[in-house]
């Protein structure tokens, strides 16, 4: 029995790396659906010179399928067509706070896996949506409403520049009430009637 069947997986595990690392980073749930065919084909061609096909074939034959989806991700970046035809566009599924039901349909979303996909981003309610979208990559991008929003670093700035301005008005009005200063100053701080005094 010959031996070679150890440095041909060793260099199809060297081989398929370089092609895999040059096709892209993106985890599967981020391919687009060409990505997707692609990596399937090169992941079953690498396993044939196993089997006894030639493996410089095989390394030419995914060096084109991966120079192939370079071409067609340039097209994509240059040419609006090719972008919207081989990667497809985002989809509204909810506009204004309402589920879009038709596009739903169209996209075979259920409201069950839409809300699956809405409670893995921390959103407990459809109400509090005020716009989503289904990206070509499966993921669903959310809007929330004005008021479902979390506070940001700038709105607690804010209330707190908010809070130290009425908190100074009333320090210095209390400072206006003190009986004491008056004393001192031989002035009310606020006038009375003129029997009263």
């Amino acid at each position: 029995m010959t031996m070679d069947w150890i440095w041909k997986a060793i260099l199809i595990i060297l081989v398929g790396t370089f092609i895999l690392r040059i096709a892209g980073r993106k985890s599967i749930s981020q391919m687009t659906l060409s990505q997707t065919v692609i990596m399937i084909a090169i992941g079953s061609l690498l396993i044939q010179p196993v089997s006894g096909k030639n493996i410089w074939v095989t390394f030419g034959v995914g060096g084109v399928l991966v120079l192939t989806l370079v071409v067609m991700e340039f097209l994509q970046v240059k040419v609006d067509f090719f972008e919207k035809y081989l990667t497809g566009r985002s989809v509204s599924i909810i506009k204004d706070g309402r589920l879009q039901e038709k596009e739903m349909k169209k996209l075979r979303l259920t409201v069950d896996q839409l809300e699956m996909k809405c409670r893995q981003q921390n959103v407990t309610s459809l109400r509090d949506i005020q716009s989503a979208t289904l990206e070509p990559n499966g993921q669903v991008g959310i809007e929330l409403k004005e008021m479902s929003k979390p506070a940001t670093k700038q709105d607690l700035e804010q209330l707190k520049n908010e809070l130290l301005h009425l908190s100074s008005q009333h320090v210095s009005k209390a400072k206006n009430d003190n009986i004491f200063k008056e004393v001192e100053t031989k002035h009310h701080s606020y006038p009375h009637k003129d029997n009263l005094q």
